[in-house]
C-alpha cells in the first residue's frame, strides 16, 4: 500500500470514488481523524457504506436510511472488518467527514485532516485485521504527510465532543498507538 504522490490515491487498495469532496483551501494536511460506521447500524459487509458515500443508498431498504438520506458525506478511507481498505477521496482533496469540528482551537477540521472510517460501532471490538490495516495505512499517511504526528491522530469524538462519540470506547487507542510506535511512528 503506497500513495501515488501525483494523485493522492493509494495503490494496493480498492477505489470507490465519492462525489462528496471539494478542494482544500490550501491548508497543510496535519491531522488524522478515526471514525466508525456501519450501515445499517451494527450490520457489516453490506456494501451500504460505499453506497452512502457515493449518494446511491436506497432509502427504502431500511428505516434508518431515511434519516440520513439527505446527508452528503465521505471519508478518505474505510477499513472493513476483514481489513480491506477502500479509498473514496484523494488525500489531496477535502473529504466531508468531520463536520462541525475543532482541533487545538482551529475550526473546520476537514480543511486540514484525513478521515479513516472503521467498519464497526462504538460498543463492538474492532478486529485484528482492522488494527493491522489501520496501523499500516496510518504509517503510510505519516510518511506522506509529516505533520501528522502521534499527537495529531484523534477520534471524531475529540474534534466534535458532545456531537460525536466515534470511534467509541471499544476502540483500543493503546493497542493502536503501540503498534504505530513499533512501525516507526514519528513522535
Amino acid at each position: 500500500m503506497q500513495m501515488d504522490p501525483a494523485s493522492g490515491w493509494f495503490q494496493g487498495v480498492r477505489h470507490c470514488p465519492s462525489p462528496n469532496f471539494n478542494a482544500r483551501p490550501g491548508d497543510e494536511i496535519s491531522l488524522l481523524i478515526i471514525h466508525n460506521i456501519s450501515l445499517p447500524p451494527g450490520q457489516f459487509a453490506t456494501g451500504k457504506v460505499q453506497a452512502f458515500f457515493q449518494n446511491r443508498l436506497d432509502v427504502t431498504e431500511h428505516p434508518f436510511f431515511e434519516g440520513i438520506s439527505a446527508l452528503r458525506v465521505s471519508a478518505h478511507f474505510l477499513i472493513e472488518r476483514d481489513g480491506t481498505v477502500t479509498q473514496f477521496v484523494s488525500c489531496f482533496d477535502r473529504a466531508w467527514h468531520a463536520g462541525v469540528s475543532t482541533f487545538e482551537g482551529r475550526e473546520a477540521c476537514n480543511d486540514f485532516s484525513l478521515g479513516i472510517e472503521l467498519e464497526g460501532t462504538d460498543e463492538l471490538p474492532f478486529t485484528d485485521a482492522q488494527y493491522q490495516a489501520l496501523t499500516a495505512l496510518s504509517r503510510q499517511l505519516q510518511i506522506q504527510f509529516p505533520a501528522i504526528t502521534r499527537h495529531r491522530i484523534c477520534g471524531h469524538s475529540d474534534v466534535a465532543p458532545g456531537r460525536k462519540t466515534d470511534p467509541g470506547p471499544a476502540f483500543d487507542w493503546m493497542r493502536f498507538r503501540s503498534a504505530l510506535q513499533h512501525t516507526g511512528e514519528k513522535q
